[in-house]
């Protein structure tokens, strides 16, 4: 199976499923985010925080393809653009660090590893732009897909809590030590692939 992982724009969040693109728990606060409900105009104004996060800040999101069948997602952005964040108990999210807001992979895809491979690929991104962590409030009593992430999914991808709470903790993975152990194992495969896949020597004709 080919799998690609694509920045997510406007050009391709029609690949984001409908009901995570009609929703605005995280871009707006309560109140806002309950009348754009009530008008209708909540996917209007999904397009236009990506929009204003894309042209402000940069790659805010991961589209997955496999085989280019959209397959998954993950959102992510500085709590500054964020103002659902400031209402957890367990806020605020560390000043060095960006909030992974939401990831949904679709059920037929799901136990293969595209939870950790989003989250990686976040990570790569976040560290080459200067950044040291990634916070997220997860959800310790998780039953179903929603906005918030459940927690227990955070720690197995290597998030570790930094605030305690009986429903919603606050998570952080530490880019470096995360992506460290990946790059030496890629290393090391590249250089024992490499001795075993030399180029034959030319013998002279």
């Amino acid at each position: 199976m080919g799998r690609r992982l694509v920045p997510l724009t406007l050009d391709n969040l029609q690949d984001v499923p409908s009901r995570c693109r009609s929703c605005v728990f995280w871009e707006l606060d309560p109140v806002s985010g309950e009348a754009a409900v009530k008008a209708g105009t909540s996917a209007l104004e999904k397009e236009s925080w990506i929009s204003a996060v894309l042209l402000d800040w940069g790659s805010c999101g991961r589209v997955v393809y496999i085989d280019d069948l959209p397959v998954g997602f993950v959102l992510y952005a500085p709590p500054a653009y964020v103002p659902r964040s400031t209402a957890f108990p367990t806020s605020p999210v560390s000043p060095d660090a960006v909030q992974l807001i939401t990831a949904y992979v679709l059920p037929g895809y799901q136990g293969q590893g595209l939870g950790r491979v989003l989250v990686q690929t976040v990570a790569k991104d976040l560290l080459r732009r200067g950044f040291r962590a990634i916070e997220a409030f997860g959800d310790a009593r998780w039953k179903e897909p929603a906005c918030l992430l459940p927690a227990d999914h955070l720690l197995a991808v290597g998030f570790k809590t930094v605030r305690q709470h009986p429903t919603h903790p606050r998570l952080r993975l530490e880019l470096r030590s995360t992506l460290s152990w990946k790059e030496d194992v890629e290393m090391a495969l590249d250089r024992l692939l490499g001795a075993v896949q030399k180029e034959p020597a030319l013998r002279p004709l």
